[in-house]
């Protein structure tokens, strides 16, 4: 079933030739989670093998909007930034083993489920407002800013309704809505960021480089709030 991956990734990387190509790579890994999450009788989003193919697919997902759109259509830099990023991913999703381990109780409940989703689709609105950082950063094409802050501000939304999600889920697993532990603090940091981002850029304030290199500055800071905090750290929802 793993082989869905490498399909996934390989179309990914031939899509920013051809587009149809890229979607046939999005339905590979959908496809791979689907049977993953039939296997398991849950949706795969427990453990670094199923989060990251979750986040790979999330990505796809949310490049397809910005793919066909007309500011974009004549791009081959946007399809293969976005599709070698996602191949990324889910080759690197293949380092892990997929577990296949019952689902603890105080993860069966629809706000876990809501709460994670959310949270990868904000990821990777966040990961191609970076992507559109880079490639205004390259050309200058002052219309790439502009889809970097749509792009942002739809993940804000989306990681807003994650955070809700996560204290609703918090208060059915622990009996309150907040813990101090690394990564709901690193989550609280990286939505503060994006806040403050997307309120400089409204208002216009600190020109279009310093606002493109703190947009690709934001992908670090959710890189390390998804994959450095649960690696190098120990929290109580860690993966």
């Amino acid at each position: 079933m793993k082989w869905l991956l490498v399909a996934s990734a390989a179309l990914y990387l031939f899509g920013s030739f051809r587009r149809p190509l890229f979607a046939l790579g999005l339905g590979a890994g959908l496809a791979y989670l689907a049977l993953r999450g039939i296997s398991l009788g849950r949706l795969p989003l427990v453990g670094p093998h199923d989060t990251i193919a979750f986040f790979s697919a999330s990505i796809g997902l949310m490049t397809l909007p910005f793919l066909f759109s007309p500011s974009l259509r004549n791009s081959s830099a946007f399809p293969w930034a976005t599709g070698g990023t996602a191949a990324v991913f889910a080759l690197f999703s293949l380092a892990f083993p997929a577990l296949a381990m019952p689902l603890p109780p105080i993860l069966n409940t629809l706000w876990f489920e809501l709460h994670v989703a959310l949270a990868f689709f904000a990821y990777a609105l966040f990961t191609i407002g970076a992507i559109m950082g880079v490639l205004f950063l390259a050309g200058g094409e002052r219309r790439l800013l502009d889809l970097q802050y749509r792009a942002a501000l739809v993940g804000y939304t989306f990681f807003s309704g994650s955070m809700v999600a996560g204290g609703i889920w918090g208060y059915y697993a622990w009996g309150t809505y907040w813990l101090w532990t690394p990564k709901e603090l690193w989550t609280s940091i990286l939505w503060i960021f994006y806040t403050f981002w997307l309120h400089l850029r409204l208002r216009g304030a600190g020109g279009d480089r310093l606002l493109a290199w703190t947009g690709i500055l934001g992908f670090g800071v959710m890189l390390f709030t998804y994959l450095g905090v649960s690696m190098l750290m120990k929290s109580s929802h860690s993966f």
